[in-house]
């Protein structure tokens, strides 16, 4: 090789790395801005939605003003509370809730129609759980009230498997997660367009590599996915027909604690995720005296006691 071809050589690898450091700061900075550096998670409705129980799965009325969220105890149980005056009432339980195992509620952009997963039967007329969980939804009839469940038939539901974690986009594109779907190993994402009348036939999102991902959250206008991988949240914007590397949310949401659920209301400025978080929360007392039982118990009885809290967040979603 002579000198100039060598010359040559190194200055197109040099504007390549150039490009390729440029475009892999520009993507880690649309991640790293959707979170201050400043903020930090506030518990959403301690005592009243935040309880000593476990709580995941949030999703909004279009309005802001009634908040749907699970519940755990022996059984997952989709419960929802109204906002009075600036303040978050005891919660209920939604109507077509409280007998089997439902969770993941999801109201859809319009609020004609939330989503949601079950071990209910598919045949009305049996009464024992199925053993796997499946997509339903009810439609919204007026005030709190909703249509009788409905069953999902077609290419999204199907027996070996079971569905979680659905997302609707503005269009009625379905977003959920599975486990061992299609010969897949592990949790894999997917995606299923509504064509009107039906879904199309679900397609895994690669969105980390061969990573497992789950509890997808689309965004309305479908710019951006939020989902979880291991314990940690990401965001992935859309690139084109494709989704863009992905990239892990800061330490002010992902600090090694189990997360889940991401949701963003519908303003963007505010992420909501489930998490057991208790450092920067609660922590004992190392100067006082050893907790008695009845201290214990009450330790236990409160909001931070490692069970699954519903986190909040300000967020800034770059322009895409």
């Amino acid at each position: 090789m002579n000198s100039l071809n060598l010359r040559l050589k190194i200055v197109i690898l040099s504007v390549s790395a150039v490009s390729l450091i440029k475009t892999t700061a520009t993507s880690q900075t649309a991640a790293l801005n959707i979170i201050d550096t400043a903020a930090r998670p506030r518990v959403f409705a301690p005592g009243i939605i935040s309880s000593r129980f476990t709580e995941w799965a949030t999703s909004f009325s279009p309005d802001g003003q009634t908040v749907y969220f699970c519940r755990a105890g022996s059984y997952w149980t989709i419960c929802y509370s109204k906002l009075v005056k600036g303040q978050w009432q005891r919660p209920a339980i939604a109507a077509f809730s409280g007998k089997y195992n439902d969770t993941d509620p999801f109201v859809s952009p319009d609020g004609k129609r939330m989503f949601f997963i079950s071990n209910r039967p598919i045949n009305p007329k049996e009464l024992l759980p199925q053993k796997n969980y499946h997509i339903w939804y009810v439609d919204h009839v007026s005030g709190d009230k909703w249509s009788d469940p409905v069953h999902i038939d077609g290419l999204v539901n199907i027996a070996a498997n079971s569905n979680y974690a659905p997302s609707v986009s503005k269009l009625g594109t379905l977003y959920f997660c599975a486990r061992g779907r299609d010969d897949n190993k592990g949790m894999s994402s997917y995606s299923a367009k509504w064509l009107g009348d039906h879904y199309e036939a679900p397609q895994r999102l690669i969105l980390l590599g061969n990573e497992e991902t789950q509890d997808p959250f689309i965004a309305p206008d479908e710019s951006y996915l939020m989902f979880l991988s291991g314990n940690d949240i990401y965001f992935c914007r859309k690139d084109g027909l494709q989704w863009a590397t992905a990239e892990k949310l800061g330490v002010q949401v992902n600090n090694g604690d189990g997360n889940s659920s991401p949701y963003v209301s519908a303003d963007g400025k505010v992420l909501y995720y489930s998490s057991g978080r208790v450092k920067g929360f609660y922590k004992r007392d190392y100067t006082a005296k050893p907790l008695n039982y009845e201290q214990l118990e009450a330790e236990m009885a409160g909001v931070f006691n490692s069970n699954g809290n519903i986190l909040m967040i300000p967020i800034k979603i770059p322009s895409m």
